[in-house]
């Protein structure tokens, strides 16, 4: 899921199994629209993943700390990364 999951209702969110998860910010454009206060620069960045998390896991129901585990999980078995 990108930001873009902050302009929509989301209604499909709850509908993704969680090990098909995955989450991302669309740095540096598509800003999620219902930050707020908005950032100056109105660029995204990395730094604005744990709200697009928050919003995931509201439209899911369930905690962000469950979404932030899955999506962990379902992004070091995708992209094969080690603890290194």
């Amino acid at each position: 899921m990108s930001g873009a999951v902050c302009l929509n209702s989301g209604k499909m969110v709850p509908r993704i199994p969680a090990d098909r998860l995955l989450l991302e910010t669309d740095a540096p454009y598509l800003l999620p629209r219902d930050m707020t206060p908005l950032p100056k620069s109105r660029r995204n960045e990395p730094a604005f993943l744990p709200h697009i998390a928050a919003t995931v896991a509201h439209l899911r129901g369930e905690t962000l700390e469950a979404v932030a585990a899955a999506t962990t999980r379902n992004a070091v078995a995708l992209f094969a990364l080690t603890d290194s």
